[in-house]
């Protein structure tokens, strides 16, 4: 493997700092998280931010097909070159933001969902793990490399105060486990924080009571909105538009004390909130 500085001056460029980019230096690193993720040759993947191919190369080599989805032009003449000289044929390049793409038109079969890997800019994670959680019934894993702060966020458990609304979705919908820790010195240029490969795993089955997912979301967005009121007010201020008095009557209904705030409520007790909720506003 070419280093990436190497390789960016061999083509007159420069990483972009406004997205975010920070290339794989090591290739025993890209190994590593390839067999730590348990890709096999059945696997179809998407590869968010595929950059200069650390990630995407060998990659291909384990994988049934990839999908490189990479924002910067230049970057992806420069993929294609690598390709050809790997003489790979099962990467499809997708000049695109990957916000912009319609994950689920990737999903060739029913029975064939899609992994999901990447290392993703800041900017943008929070807003790709929403993506990816509303894509879930075709993305069966997704294995991402995430600066450590946020990794602590998906991470955390009720009571800190780092639990926040992404913390409930994706532990209502998925099981997370950290599989690296990568030094920032193991990236060029290296970035500020060390990261966090994480893998969350979608394909789960858990019990819950009947609900409506859609509203629970905006429960649960509701509640973080503002996170330093108590649950009766974040829920009255915001954009669902609840009266104060039906919001305690759904938190009480629902065995939860009016006066607590969002990073204290696990999964059940905001699924119970919706339901009450619900309910209640059926009845009006």
């Amino acid at each position: 493997m070419t280093s990436p500085k190497t390789l960016l001056k061999a083509w007159n460029l420069r990483p972009k700092k406004k997205l975010g980019q920070h290339f794989l230096v090591d290739p025993s690193t890209s190994e590593t998280i390839i067999r730590r993720s348990k890709i096999t040759s059945n696997d179809s993947v998407v590869e968010i931010g595929a950059g200069l191919g650390a990630l995407t190369i060998p990659l291909a080599k384990v994988a049934r097909h990839v999908y490189a989805v990479e924002a910067d032009s230049q970057l992806t003449q420069l993929l294609k070159n690598e390709l050809l000289v790997h003489k790979l044929t099962n990467v499809e390049i997708i000049e695109k933001n990957i916000l912009r793409v319609d994950i689920h038109s990737l999903a060739q079969k029913p029975d064939r969902p899609l992994i999901v890997m990447g290392n993703l800019p800041y900017n943008i994670s929070s807003q790709v793990l929403v993506q990816l959680i509303h894509s879930r019934s075709i993305v069966k894993r997704a294995i991402l490399m995430f600066q450590k702060e946020l990794a602590r966020r998906i991470t955390a458990s009720p009571g800190n105060k780092e639990y926040g609304r992404l913390t409930v979705m994706l532990s209502y919908c998925s099981e997370i486990r950290s599989i690296a820790t990568l030094a920032a010195s193991l990236f060029y240029p290296a970035p500020k924080v060390d990261s966090e490969v994480v893998e969350i795993d979608f394909n789960i089955s858990r019990q819950y009571p009947s609900h409506d997912e859609s509203i629970l979301f905006q429960v649960i967005k509701a509640a973080f909105g503002n996170r330093r009121k108590t649950l009766k007010n974040a829920l009255a201020i915001s954009d669902l538009h609840i009266d104060p008095r039906i919001a305690r009557q759904a938190l009480e209904a629902a065995s939860i004390d009016p006066t607590r705030r969002a990073e204290t409520l696990n999964v059940s007790e905001f699924i119970s909130l919706q339901i009450s909720l619900a309910k209640i506003l059926k009845s009006q």
